[in-house]
């Protein structure tokens, strides 16, 4: 199967880590998550990650118990920092070598972001991974996603979900919902899909940054959506709506 992309970025929800848990790290699904991550890197494609901390603790719940919003962002982006050492070690176990690097200096256990040394470890076929969000609080980590993947250059995000794309509707209250095969930047935003925050789309479309959104509960869909198979709903600025 050939590949569509050079260099991707792979945004992974903390929740996508929980597996069928009500909290915490579900070993079997990160280890199905780096196989799958594995079969891309075999291809030939360089994968960046970012992945979010909300099956540990979700900044913006706290914040509206009356934690601080800064303090329970910061809290947060340690909690993705765990999610990522805990993904590098599925997948070095595999024996795909990769480099955590960290928008918060944590030098014991990880490197910090540094763009030119990211873009060199993905050019050796090494995975990096992306953990503390961007180091702000007030910011997601789909912004994250965003902002890494134009700083090195990502032809595509991979947004990867409970959910096979993005619909009109929550399909889980509406069984009438319709899937969206192709959507443009525009179209999410003035319809306030949420798909991704409107920093992170907004991002995107400056960038020309296509993204996709896909079920990655399918096994196999990380490789059917790099192969460019039409998995989930394509974002993108020339797309049609449809």
């Amino acid at each position: 199967m050939g590949t569509a992309y050079k260099r991707i970025l792979l945004k992974l929800s903390g929740e996508a880590l929980m597996g069928d848990l009500g909290y915490g790290i579900d070993p079997s699904v990160v280890q199905d998550i780096a196989q799958e991550v594995a079969k891309v890197v075999n291809q030939g494609v360089q994968v960046a990650i970012v992945v979010g901390g909300g099956n540990i603790f979700r900044g913006v719940k706290a914040a509206a118990g009356g934690m601080d919003r800064a303090t329970a962002d910061y809290v947060g982006m340690i909690a993705t920092v765990m999610n990522s050492i805990t993904l590098q070690d599925a997948l070095e176990q595999i024996g795909v070598p990769t480099r955590v690097q960290t928008a918060i200096a944590m030098q014991e256990i990880a490197e910090p972001y540094i763009r030119r040394k990211a873009i060199r470890h993905l050019e050796l076929n090494r995975v990096v991974i992306f953990g503390a969000g961007s180091g702000n609080p007030f910011f997601t980590t789909d912004t994250t996603a965003a902002l890494r993947a134009a700083e090195i250059d990502a032809e595509v995000i991979f947004k990867a979900t409970k959910v096979d794309g993005i619909y009109d509707s929550d399909p889980k209250h509406n069984p009438d919902a319709k899937r969206y095969q192709t959507l443009t930047y525009s179209y999410v935003l003035t319809h306030d899909l949420r798909v991704m925050d409107s920093t992170a789309i907004a991002l995107c479309k400056e960038n020309n940054i296509p993204i996709v959104v896909f079920d990655l509960t399918v096994r196999g869909n990380i490789s059917r959506a790099v192969s460019g198979e039409p998995v989930g709903t394509l974002v993108g600025g020339l797309c049609e709506v449809s």
